[in-house]
């Protein structure tokens, strides 16, 4: 099935997210949109699966032009979606999730899950799924949860698939295996739009790459294209795509965290035993699939989760118990991993979010009163030193954009002598250029002393930044390894394979090569 886009615009007020888009998929063919969080790829995608209306512009399906007042519409035009985040409810069965809203009945409008299990198992036979059409959908992991997306669109006999940022909650392992499901798709007739910024896996598997920047096309190139080259054209500047750093030279282990525990409300052990040290000098990386512990690991280190057991040290002086303004005031910088939410107040100006956690101390108070002249000096300097892009300190921090956002968080944290600094998530929802920028300042602020701790889902971000390398798998540490550790490795200890045994399979592997 051929899929044409004309002229797509979409605004949002006098915002256009995508303006004047020209996109053709051809039958059988991978096609990757790829551009930065932002870009605009996944408003153009939902406005082809019919979930938004276009400003401009018509939709052809086998030169036919299109209208689809909904993703039923979609649907029937032989169009499916997996969604970044899964649409899939966690207490049904495989089976039923897929016979949802296409339900097979008998008789007098009885379900028939049978011809749902049937269709599943001729799918998962064909393509290696192993997907049991009686397992909860709760009980899988999230690999194997994205391939009953997949199977909801084969289902519906979709014959133009769009994998929306697919990867981003994969293994390295599961990335590689949806990799080859993508081309055993394509071998059986189905044509992909694969919406991704990762540009090691859009170099793999697409047959064209259409890079978006700004809610427009600015080329169509082929996978060989270089991938330095792809990256300018996503930021519409040169960028230096691999980090330049010294090997690092720890210090003291002023950091230290002993058998920490999280308990959450429901009596899950989310934080289980979790021990480990960081030098003065050096970068611990804490990598693992979302989901696995990270959050609630800073967060209890930070002060805003109940620690229900275990010790969180830093120059010898006790964190846990204490509030969170104390913690912060005992030196430690901390970078959230959900800047709007957490890192910054969207209403408020740059140059009051620049000093959220120091606005009553020197030089920025005196007494009960605000010293502007100092708010406005300091968000100047700190403006410049971080490159962050705004015509008026005074605009709220809400007109900045993503990357501009983080940068404003890290500035008002390094703005300060630290003891520790934690960054979750540095780099999420940041363009090209941003994390290069951002990698730096994070690697100087190593090279100043300081003990840092990254945690990243982005398996490429802690393999750059990190001098060790902490893995968590259901609240467990499951092991720490030294920077060099094989991809492979890493992606098999994301997994639950303790670190002995992701190596010796990793050597196996090579040998049997």
């Amino acid at each position: 099935m051929k899929l044409e886009l004309r002229g797509i615009s979409k605004a949002f007020g006098s915002f256009y997210a995508n303006k004047g888009i020209d996109l053709v998929v051809e039958d059988r063919q991978i096609h990757c949109l790829l551009g930065e969080n932002g870009a605009g790829k996944s408003t153009l995608m939902n406005v082809l699966y019919g979930l938004y209306q276009p400003t401009e512009g018509e939709i052809l399906v086998d030169d036919k032009p299109v209208e689809f007042s909904g993703p039923g519409d979609a649907m029937a035009a032989g169009i499916g979606m997996v969604h970044q985040h899964f649409m899939l409810i966690p207490v049904f069965t495989v089976a039923e999730n897929v016979a949802l809203g296409a339900e097979a009945t008998k008789g007098a409008g009885v379900l028939d899950l049978e011809v749902t299990r049937r269709r599943i198992r001729e799918i998962s036979d064909r393509y290696g799924f192993h997907v049991d059409p009686d397992a909860l959908v709760e009980d899988l992991p999230v690999g194997v949860q994205q391939r009953v997306e997949i199977i909801k669109a084969l289902v519906r006999e979709a014959k133009v698939l769009i994998l929306d940022e697919p990867t981003a909650v994969l293994t390295p392992q599961e990335t590689d295996e949806l990799l080859e499901i993508m081309r055993q798709l394509k071998a059986n007739g189905t044509s992909i739009v694969f919406i991704s910024h990762k540009l090691r896996e859009v170099k793999a598997v697409s047959d064209v790459i259409t890079v978006i920047r700004r809610g427009e096309v600015v080329g169509s190139v082929e996978p060989s294209t270089d991938t330095t080259e792809l990256a300018n054209l996503m930021v519409g500047r040169a960028v230096q795509l691999s980090l330049q750093k010294a090997a690092a030279v720890p210090g003291e282990a002023t950091f230290q965290v002993r058998d920490l525990s999280v308990i959450d409300e429901s009596g899950t052990t989310t934080l289980d035993s979790v021990s480990f040290d960081i030098h003065q000098g050096e970068i611990l990386a804490v990598a693992g699939v979302q989901g696995n512990g990270q959050t609630e690991l800073t967060e209890a280190i930070l002060g805003t989760q109940m620690v229900t057991g275990g010790s969180v040290k830093l120059q010898g002086k006790e964190l846990t118990g204490r509030s969170v303004k104390s913690v912060l005031r005992s030196g430690v910088g901390f970078v959230p991993e959900d800047r709007s939410v957490h890192g910054l107040i969207p209403e408020f100006s740059i140059e009051e979010n620049m000093i959220l956690d120091l606005y009553d101390r020197p030089p920025f108070a005196k007494g009960l009163s605000m010293k502007l002249g100092e708010v406005k000096r300091n968000a100047a300097k700190q403006i410049q030193d971080f490159d962050v892009r705004t015509d008026n300190p005074l605009n709220p921090a809400s007109s900045l954009s993503g990357g501009n956002q983080q940068k404003v968080v890290m500035a008002r944290e390094l703005s300060r002598p630290l003891k520790l600094f934690i960054a979750s998530q540095p780099t999420r929802g940041v363009d090209v250029g941003s994390i290069e920028f951002l990698h730096r300042r994070i690697v100087a602020e190593r090279d100043a002393g300081t003990p840092v701790m990254i945690v990243s889902t982005e398996l490429d971000e802690v393999m750059e930044l990190a001098d060790r390398i902490a893995v968590l798998y259901k609240g467990k540490i499951n092991g720490i390894v030294p920077a060099g550790t094989p991809r492979e490795v890493l992606g098999l200890m994301m997994a639950g394979v303790s670190a002995e045994e992701a190596m010796e399979q990793h050597h196996t592997e090579g040998e049997d090569q």
